[in-house]
């Protein structure tokens, strides 16, 4: 205390300029702290290895095989922006990424998920297959099989349902990314694809990532290798309806620029209320509504607007993945609202689309722990991009 007087009675006697100066000079020492600190803990991906740029399939001859070289648009992309500069060309974005050489890309992130895999697996193919075409069918039309063309739905054919161009691209792919498990995730997928898909088996890519990275890691890894018009990405899970793809597509098509970006992301908002959600524990519900709330607070307008932000079921062209993958940074369970916040920034269209969706056993969400991360996530992410220590450079 008698520290505490002795700064209190010099205070008065120093000139005003000078404790002014003084405030000034701490004030401006802690947010210079802050922003140091901010760029120590603020996550930075590490980049990928060489092994995690390879693929395993069946071949052939229905026998696995490995270590093919993965396909990367963004390595394409990339050097491409960097030889424009080296030019002279200040193009930002604005450089075309390499065409599709299919139609649709299903990204699933999978760690641990031997016991729920195969079960997503045969419910996504089925709706594949029906819908853009085997290896043993006719080549199909604007991604859709010639057979399908008629169909009511008429989603790939979006407002104008008119003739599809013949540079069009056709059928599909499923990337499989392993993210560092333990169990026998990799060789359940394989075995389904040997087992389950014939001529269809090389749709299936197994990627491998050395060490766990998280969902927004493996989620980021697989789209950064997407060849499809289209990317999407599910849950390993299979809780959300995936033949609810159909609405996504052509909700994307419905909002799409000039320059074709746009992004669906499946909603269970309407969800709410229902059984599934009523059911749940009262924590998990408080938990839930404060997460929204901390989202309309810290999110900027047209990602607080969007009321189910965590559905793992999301949709994006493929002109619109340049503007969001290469500056992607959070690895954990609040990527979602990153790569929302990015198509935001960049002006990307967003529709939220009601999808179907279940509750599945075998959660890795650990309901506090990982909500307080996100929590944390959230706001940590919201401070590193307003303050400048994330950028879109």
């Amino acid at each position: 205390m008698d520290i505490l007087h002795k700064l209190l009675d010099i205070s008065k006697r120093a000139p005003l300029p000078l404790v002014l100066s003084f405030l000034i000079t701490t004030i401006a020492g802690f947010v210079l702290l802050l922003y140091v600190g901010l760029f120590i803990i603020a996550p930075i991906p590490r980049e990928p290895l060489p092994s995690e740029k390879t693929f395993s399939c069946i071949d052939e001859d229905g026998q696995a095989s490995f270590d093919h070289r993965l396909p990367c648009w963004q390595d394409g992309f990339g050097a491409r922006k960097e030889d424009a500069q080296k030019e002279g060309e200040q193009l930002g974005n604005d450089i075309a990424i390499e065409k599709p050489e299919v139609f649709m890309s299903l990204v699933v992130p999978a760690y641990n998920e031997q016991d729920r895999l195969e079960i997503m697996l045969s419910e996504a193919v089925a709706y594949l297959r029906k819908e853009y075409g085997t290896s043993e069918e006719r080549a199909p039309v604007n991604g859709v099989v010639k057979r399908q063309k008629a169909r009511a739905n008429g989603h790939i054919l979006g407002k104008s349902r008119g003739r599809a161009a013949p540079s069009e691209p056709t059928g599909w792919e499923i990337i499989i990314v392993n993210d560092g498990s333990t169990d026998k995730t990799s060789a359940t997928a394989l075995d389904f694809a040997a087992t389950h898909l014939g001529k269809d088996a090389a749709r299936v890519r197994v990627v491998s990532l050395k060490h766990n990275r998280g969902k927004g890691g493996a989620v980021t890894h697989g789209m950064r290798h997407v060849r499809g018009k289209y990317a999407v990405f599910a849950d390993a899970d299979g809780a959300s309806k995936f033949e609810d793809l159909g609405k996504l597509v052509r909700a994307s098509q419905e909002i799409e620029d000039s320059d074709g970006r746009g992004v669906a992301v499946g909603s269970r908002a309407h969800l709410v209320g229902s059984e599934a959600v009523v059911k749940r524990s009262f924590l998990r519900n408080l938990l839930m509504h404060s997460f929204h709330l901390l989202l309309r607070l810290l999110t900027p307008p047209a990602t607080a607007a969007i009321r189910d932000t965590q559905c793992g079921f999301k949709l994006f062209s493929r002109p619109s993945l340049p503007y969001i993958i290469p500056f992607m940074h959070c690895e954990g369970w609040i990527f979602d609202v990153e790569m929302l916040m990015l198509a935001e920034l960049a002006g990307i269209p967003v529709a939220e689309v009601p999808v179907g969706w279940k509750e599945v056993k075998g959660s890795k969400l650990n309901v506090l722990w990982d909500s307080l991360g996100m929590a944390y996530g959230l706001a940590l992410l919201r401070v590193a991009w307003g303050l400048g220590v994330y950028r879109r450079s």
